[in-house]
């Protein structure tokens, strides 16, 4: 597999970087799961403060890269609708 002290090297440094990223993916799902579960839960007001909340963390994980900007876009686009569509 890898033989020079470089290809080890690099490695050891994709295990760390795949469990961060690991991390990161696992954020962004429960941020998402988060704002779903207000959504059910009715609470309009209660709703739209987990959305904002979920939009950053969507957002900083676009930035960082571990998802495609377009898909945090569909992510947020279908969870705003989803939070508009609530009864007053």
């Amino acid at each position: 597999m890898a033989n020079s002290a470089q290809a080890r090297k690099r490695a050891r440094q994709a295990v760390v970087a795949r469990a961060h990223n690991g991390s990161l993916r696992s954020r962004l799902r429960t941020a998402i799961k988060a704002v779903q579960k207000a959504v059910v839960g009715g609470d309009k007001a209660a709703a739209q403060a987990v959305f904002r909340t979920s939009t950053s963390t969507i957002d900083s994980i676009a930035d960082k890269k571990i998802i495609h900007k377009n898909k945090a876009a569909r992510h947020k686009s279908r969870l705003s609708a989803a939070v508009k569509a609530m009864a007053a």
